[in-house]
Order: C-alpha cells, then sequence, then structure tokens
C-alpha cells in the first residue's frame, strides 16, 4: 500500500463529532439566518453563504456541485458556536467570470486564499467533499499556519475506486455525471444518492438542457479534475503551485 501522507489524517475530533451528527440525524435548528454574499476575485466573482458566529469553518462541494448541499449543516455549524461559510468554487455555481485556468486543484487554492484574506480570516478549519476534500487537503498542506484542521464529509476525489456502475457506464460511452438526456440523469442520481431525490420533470429538463449546451465546457473541466484521482498518494513538493499558470490578473497570491 501506498503511504498515506500526514495531512490525509488531520482530524479535529470535536469538529468530526459535530459533523457526524450533523449527517446521521442531528436536528436542523428551526431558525437559522443564512446571508448570502459574494466578493470579486480579478475578474470572477466568489459566492458564499455565511452564518453564526465564531471559529470559521470553510465547506467545499464537489465537482459540479454548489454550496447549497451544505445549507442544513451551515446552521447546526451556526447554533454550534461557528462561523461557518460554504461556497460555490471557482467555477462552480454562481462564482462566474473565471476562466479555465482556474480548474486545476492548485488554482483552486490560490484563488481560494485570496478569497479568506478578503473576508479576513485568519484561520480556519475546513471541510469538504469528494473533490472538496481534496482541495480542502491541498489548501491545508499549501496555507497550513492558517488551516488548523481537515475533515473528510465522504471519501475525497481519488481515495476509493470508481464504482462497478460507473466504469460500465463510461466504457459503453456514457459519462454519467455530464448527462444529456433523461436515461443518463436518473442514472447519476442513482449514483450519487441512496434515495435519489424527486425533481420535477421540467427542472430535471432544464439542468440536462445546461449539461447540453455546456457539454464542451462540463468535459473540460471533467478532464482537468480526474488528473488529480491521485494527488493525495503523492508527496507535494514543498510550497507546491500552479499558479503560474493563472491568467495576471489571477495569480497573484495577494487580495
Amino acid at each position: 500500500m501506498k503511504p498515506i501522507p500526514r495531512w490525509f489524517v488531520i482530524m479535529l475530533v470535536s469538529l468530526t463529532l459535530l459533523l457526524s451528527s450533523a449527517l446521521f440525524g442531528a436536528e436542523i435548528p428551526r431558525h437559522c439566518k443564512i446571508e448570502t454574499k459574494s466578493e470579486k476575485i480579478g475578474d470572477g466573482t466568489i459566492v458564499y453563504d455565511i452564518a453564526g458566529q465564531g471559529p470559521a469553518i470553510l465547506l467545499l462541494h464537489g465537482l459540479f456541485a454548489a454550496k447549497e448541499q451544505w445549507q442544513s449543516l451551515v446552521c447546526l455549524l451556526a447554533s454550534a458556536g461557528y462561523t461557518a461559510i460554504a461556497l460555490d468554487l471557482p467555477g462552480y455555481g454562481k462564482s462566474d467570470n473565471f476562466p479555465l485556468a482556474v480548474y486545476p486543484l492548485e488554482n483552486q487554492v490560490e484563488i481560494l486564499h485570496r478569497f479568506t484574506n478578503r473576508i479576513r480570516i485568519k484561520k480556519l478549519d475546513i471541510a469538504g467533499s469528494s473533490m472538496g476534500g481534496t482541495i480542502a487537503s491541498l489548501y491545508a498542506d499549501r496555507f497550513p499556519c492558517q488551516a488548523r484542521t481537515v475533515a473528510f464529509i465522504g471519501s475525497p476525489l481519488g481515495v476509493v475506486d470508481w464504482a462497478g456502475e460507473v466504469r460500465d457506464a463510461i466504457f459503453s460511452g456514457i459519462n454519467p455525471f455530464i448527462p444529456v438526456n433523461e436515461y443518463q440523469f436518473d442514472l447519476e442520481l442513482r449514483l450519487l444518492f441512496v434515495k435519489p431525490p424527486n425533481i420535477p420533470d421540467p427542472e430535471k429538463q432544464e439542468i440536462i438542457s445546461n449539461y447540453v449546451t455546456l457539454n464542451r465546457n462540463y468535459v473540460d473541466v471533467w478532464n482537468i479534475v480526474n488528473l488529480y484521482d491521485d494527488v493525495l498518494w503523492k508527496k507535494p513538493s514543498p510550497n507546491s503551485t500552479l499558479s503560474d499558470s493563472l491568467p495576471r490578473h489571477l495569480g497573484s497570491s495577494g487580495v
């Protein structure tokens, strides 16, 4: 077995327990004020939800997901005395006007660091799911003096192998995570959820239409992100970064 980097297993016990309670039946607070804000970073805009007061926790979503997946957890963390921040990662959701060069995960880290500086977060705990978990790990390795702890909510990208149904679909010419028809969309939901949500047909068709219209972009992003499926098993170079590949207006580490 390949060695696991030390930062792979760094996790604050109290944070882990809190996140676990959120995922396994903790009651959602009835009164939770979530504010949606935005910050300009270069030519792009980061849109984020924030709630609570206390130590900051940054929540990072997975590939092609969005900040809304964290709303229940944001409220739970806020009620427990944390400042919970869930953002649309650069180039995802409502965080738009970023170039293709922002999608390599090291570049996501650099833009996130500029974002946390902009909103004046000196110390944070950082948690993520799937691709977000991998970005969280890279962030903690790149900025160890800022990141107190890392938590993985589900397996980070590359830690577990592809499910057999995903492999079968891809071998047959279907990428179930970039669905272009209703059958592929339903397959995606079955792969992502134990109990797939019932999405009204008009909304389903709108989502599929977006995948079809922006298919080239989705494929490009998929190809870039999946180059990182073994990044957590590799020992990173000290202070490694791909920020030099960013356009000049995004590459600075300043705010």
